[in-house]
């Protein structure tokens, strides 16, 4: 398993957006994809905006990310459009259903993901200042741009460490194989939680005097062409909602 997932790496990150982007960007996505807003008037739009997360992925290159990404939800798009008119019963339920959330959710994850590993915690901290935003909100998102990165390490010690003892699928303890794997991962979650809200605490978030922030974030091309084409969507919606269109 690759530990730098969601860390996100100056050398790697490749098309440099605005957190304040990614923010709406993850939102346009979680409204006209994940939710289908719009109604079938704009049912083009998911297609549209599901090429925004490759892209993207492909710039900061995560090329197995992408690759996985264009391939999954390709084999799920070519599932509605040539075996469901072609299927009944149960197999026609089967395939609506998998597909449906493939193409629904899996954008948005990408999305999520390249924001996770694409946005450093002094990045998102400075854009969330910008805007104003409670301190009560900041601490415990800033928690989760560091708790994700450190249960994928640890989780990755675990496999190790069983895999060490023979405890997996092709070894002689497949049974106790949840079990010494789940638990070691529960206890390390809370633990985790626990320092990192210590940690935050710590560097001073949370304080009565105001946190300054070295990290320089503000718009730029990139940014003025992504915030269009998140904007664009809406705007459409709109016009439908009014009857224009």
């Amino acid at each position: 398993m690759n530990n730098n997932v969601f860390q996100a790496e100056s050398i790697k990150r490749g098309l440099v957006l605005d957190p304040r982007t990614k923010l709406l960007l993850l939102v346009t996505m979680s409204v006209f994809v994940l939710s289908s807003a719009g109604g079938k008037g704009l049912e083009f739009l998911a297609p549209c905006l599901c090429i925004v997360p490759f892209v993207l992925l492909l710039t900061s290159k995560k090329f197995k990310s992408t690759i996985l990404y264009a391939i999954i939800y390709l084999t799920a798009i070519m599932m509605l459009i040539l075996l469901r008119p072609i299927t009944n019963g149960v197999v026609n339920f089967l395939i609506l259903g998998t597909a449906g959330i493939v193409t629904r959710f899996m954008p948005s994850i990408m999305v999520g993901m390249y924001v996770l590993s694409t946005t450093t915690v002094s990045e998102f901290n400075a854009a969330m200042l910008r805007l104003n935003v409670s301190e009560k909100i900041i601490i415990p998102l800033s928690v989760m741009f560091r708790f994700f990165p450190t249960v994928l390490d640890e989780f990755s010690s675990i496999n190790a460490a069983m895999r060490m003892r023979g405890i997996s699928l092709g070894g002689k303890n497949v049974t106790k194989m949840l079990e010494y794997r789940l638990v070691p991962l529960l206890t390390c979650s809370v633990k985790i939680g626990e320092e990192l809200s210590a940690a935050a605490l710590t560097r001073g978030l949370g304080g009565n005097v105001k946190r300054t922030n070295v990290c320089e974030i503000g718009f730029h091309l990139q940014d003025m062409v992504i915030i269009f084409l998140c904007f664009v969507p809406f705007a459409l919606m709109l016009l439908s909602r009014c009857g224009i269109l």
